[in-house]
């Protein structure tokens, strides 16, 4: 406030602007919160604590209420993203569980699921939360996509290698694991398997070390993997009729063999990966995430994680220092034009 000469009357200067309306927290501020829960796993509770030793009284409903208006800000951003990754001809697939309190029922717990949608050529990432785990979500979500799908082997996912426009693939890890977990059962068998895969693994290693283009990358497999995954598969056919199929090994063998086609559909393309780990990564998050603070408030508050996820995840993915980028966005997105709103998203952003 200034006091005029000669009692002129009194000037008050404006208020700074603020991200959230009515709220004292600035762009640092709210971006800082994020990042502490979602990248480094720190629960609102402590940050409470974190602050009140410095001094600075916050409630719980305060730092929720900052979150959601953060939130609320970048979803024009999210869907922008979510439109992108929808739009790929490559994506990874997967789902991980999510504990999400019950309002009607204190104390008590719903199980939800962030299905992932990754595009590992552009990495960009999309997290959307069901409340369930049946095929329903990945139906309405994937309903216009077109292109290579993969995945574990997971039943749901099945129904899309009805659809022409989805060429449905599946996960070598996912398969060598089985054979991991056969080996008490049967060393041999088990064994003999994994280093055939390793082989197969050992290829790929081989390929991105030299930096081949797609097309290279298809012809080596064509040459080299192919004839692994043929004979490979043959042997399996050959020994399970040798085991009993209730046992571990039996299980392995019917697993793979049972998937073989897509298992080796990654040889198709050069751009295509031989696992699902790309998208496992992307996922890491929400476990480490779920340990420290446990549960989402509602399915509403999940569905917020779930965007943070999605565009801190493609932070991530292109070395991009997230608290940076976020409180970038923050300063900006209120004027930026919603038209243009995806060159704010993180495969954009130029520190």
């Amino acid at each position: 406030k200034y006091a005029k000469p000669d009692n002129g009357g009194i000037l008050i200067g404006g208020l700074p602007s603020r991200p959230i309306e009515k709220a004292m927290a600035g762009e640092g501020l709210l971006a800082q919160i994020v990042i502490d829960k979602y990248v480094d796993h720190l629960p609102l509770y402590r940050q409470m604590q974190r602050f009140e030793r410095n001094g600075v009284k916050l409630s719980y409903t305060t730092l929720t209420d900052w979150v959601s208006g953060t939130c609320q800000l970048i979803t024009p951003l999210f869907e922008a993203l979510k439109k992108e990754v929808l739009q790929s001809n490559y994506l990874h697939a997967d789902e991980t569980p999510i504990r999400v309190m019950i309002k009607e029922k204190q104390g008590e717990t719903h199980r939800g699921y962030y299905w992932v949608y990754q595009n590992s050529v552009d990495k960009i990432v999309f997290f959307d939360y069901q409340e369930g785990r049946g095929r329903d979500g990945p139906m309405e979500i994937l309903e216009n996509f077109r292109g290579y799908l993969q995945t574990d082997g997971y039943s749901v996912y099945n129904v899309f290698d009805k659809k022409d426009a989805i060429t449905l693939l599946h996960c070598m890890a996912h398969a060598r694991r089985m054979f991991n977990e056969a080996l008490e059962n049967d060393e041999v068998r088990a064994g003999y398997v994994m280093k055939e895969i390793q082989k197969l693994y050992s290829i790929e290693r081989d390929c991105r070390e030299q930096g081949l283009s797609f097309d290279k990358i298809k012809t080596v497999r064509q040459e080299k993997s192919i004839p692994l995954l043929t004979a490979l598969h043959e042997w399996m056919k050959q020994q399970y009729v040798q085991v009993a199929p209730k046992s571990t090994i039996g299980k392995a063998l019917a697993y793979s063999i049972e998937r073989w086609e897509r298992l080796s559909r990654y040889t198709e393309n050069g751009m295509l990966h031989i696992d699902n780990n790309p998208v496992e990564n992307s996922i890491r998050p929400v476990a480490l995430g779920r340990k420290n603070y446990l549960f989402a408030g509602s399915h509403e508050a999940a569905k917020r994680s779930g965007m943070l996820y999605s565009l801190l995840g493609t932070c991530k993915m292109h070395g991009i220092e997230p608290y940076t980028w976020l409180k970038d966005v923050l300063q900006r997105i209120a004027t930026h034009p919603i038209n243009k709103v995806q060159e704010l998203l993180p495969h954009r952003f130029h520190q």
